[in-house]
């Protein structure tokens, strides 16, 4: 295995590159792309900024360029559902971009030319994940949906979560590296962290809570992975 580890922020995986063995730093498309081991597993750890785009071009240059064989992306989302709370892991089975509409020529949410509206993580990886996350905190498994827009009002959150009633958590990365992962044919895995519940109060949550708690989860739960 060569894992590719993406997160959009440096907070969301600060540690991770400080504990690689023998670090090596490759500067490629406006990103540093950092190589090593990682707890005895060779790694390349990234920061892809954030965006859907900005996700799917890190996510093919981590296949293309270095090489990795399996990609999970770390870091935070908003709530989708009132059973997820600040603080708890979720885990996603599937993941889908709810800022895609290409009706009436496909229906809403399909990604055109593909017949898939969502797409599927690999199963042995977020087994793994899931059970590297459950000791560091509560851990949920399901959808989580990506879109180019931070969900910061209620209106939002309750029109997503009408739409897609199975809705876990918002972010806005990880559908992209999926639809990336499905393309080249690369297992990848999707673990968040929830900072915010999605609501008017979502900004100030989300600056707090990146700060102070995500760069800890996220160190704690890869370690469990890649120790396992």
């Amino acid at each position: 295995m060569r894992l590719g580890i993406i997160s959009a922020l440096a907070e969301e995986q600060q540690g991770l590159i400080e504990a690689l063995q023998s670090p090596s730093r490759h500067v490629h498309g406006m990103r540093e792309y950092t190589t090593g081991k990682l707890w005895e597993i060779d790694a390349v750890c990234v920061l892809s900024r954030i965006g859907k785009v900005a996700a799917a071009m890190t996510a093919t240059i981590l296949v293309e360029k270095f090489g990795v064989t399996h990609i999970v992306v770390t870091g935070v989302a908003g709530s989708g559902d009132k059973s997820v709370r600040v603080g708890d892991v979720v885990v996603a089975d599937t993941l889908l971009q709810h800022d895609v509409d290409a009706s009436p020529l496909f229906p809403r949410f399909e990604i055109p030319l593909t017949g898939l509206s969502s797409f599927a993580t690999d199963l042995a990886l977020t087994e793994r994940l899931a059970i590297a996350a459950a000791p560091v905190t509560r851990v949920h498994r399901g959808l989580i949906a990506s879109g180019d827009q931070f969900i910061g009002k209620l209106t939002q959150i309750q029109a997503l979560k009408a739409a897609l009633p199975d809705l876990l958590a918002v972010e806005m990365e990880g559908a992209a590296v999926a639809q990336v992962c499905f393309e080249l044919g690369i297992p990848f895995a999707v673990i968040r962290t929830i900072s915010d519940n999605a609501n008017d109060d979502a900004a100030v949550d989300f600056m707090h809570f990146i700060k102070t708690v995500a760069s800890r989860y996220a160190f704690d739960i890869i370690q469990n992975f890649c120790r396992a």
